[in-house]
């Protein structure tokens, strides 16, 4: 595996709340792991949510014993929320914050991901594959056959999100488990690229390239160029 990530402010935004982890080696009993986590709250919080969701899922997944990915990211990620929601309870200025997180081992031609929030992973060859889910005011709109999804990449209530990390209730994240081959590439991402970047482009932009952190770096400079509305952050994986 080998695999580049990096996060940007963007054009718009005076702080990051996007934060980004990747390891190709092995990380407690997993063979390799990786994060991309979307804060939100005020000034501060959000970038505190995203970092401290992550540091507690590496740090948990470090000690454990759980061999399994998909038990393994449940229970850190379950853990990690219900931490996030402690630190706001805990600190006025924290109050409210919260995180996305989309987080992704492979192993023997396994892709293993664990999704809350409207991040997203995609699955890239000759096409191009979503293979989370957002979880969105939107993407329920448009699972609800009230929007048409051309029309929901510009709606004015795209960012609201029905799940996160930190929320008072247990939001229970998606897991999915799906194959891949040698030669895919994997695309972890923060709505700052994935609302400024239409797929098929994310997907020339991909696989057109060979290195991979000139991917990552046209990825981010693509949607910066559009806009850079949002912060925005890309994690490429090559299998």
């Amino acid at each position: 595996m080998v695999s580049k990530g990096r996060t940007d402010i963007g054009r718009r935004r005076s702080v990051n709340q996007d934060s980004v982890f990747y390891s190709d080696d092995q990380i407690g009993p997993l063979p390799n792991l990786y994060i991309v986590a979307d804060g939100m709250g005020g000034h501060a919080a959000g970038d505190f949510a995203s970092q401290y969701a992550i540091s507690i899922v590496t740090d948990m997944v470090r000690e454990s014993t759980i061999e399994n990915p998909i038990s393994l990211l449940k229970r850190a990620m379950l853990y990690a929320s219900n931490e996030v929601y402690k630190a706001a309870e805990q600190d006025k200025d924290k109050n409210g914050m919260g995180t996305t997180m989309v987080a992704a081992v492979v192993d023997n031609g396994k892709l293993y991901v664990g999704n809350i929030g409207d991040s997203r992973l995609y699955v890239i060859d000759d096409n191009i594959r979503q293979i989370t889910m957002d979880h969105s005011l939107v993407e329920e709109l448009i699972r609800n056959g009230q929007l048409d999804r051309k029309k929901g990449r510009n709606h004015p209530e795209k960012n609201i999100i029905t799940r996160a990390m930190g929320s008072r209730d247990e939001a229970m994240p998606d897991f999915f488990e799906v194959d891949v081959k040698e030669g895919d590439r994997i695309l972890l991402c923060s709505d700052g690229l994935s609302n400024m970047v239409a797929d098929d482009e994310i997907r020339d932009i991909v696989s057109e390239n060979s290195d991979i952190s000139k991917i990552v770096d046209e990825l981010i400079g693509r949607a910066n160029y559009y806009g850079g509305n949002d912060n925005v952050s890309a994690l490429v994986i090559c299998v």
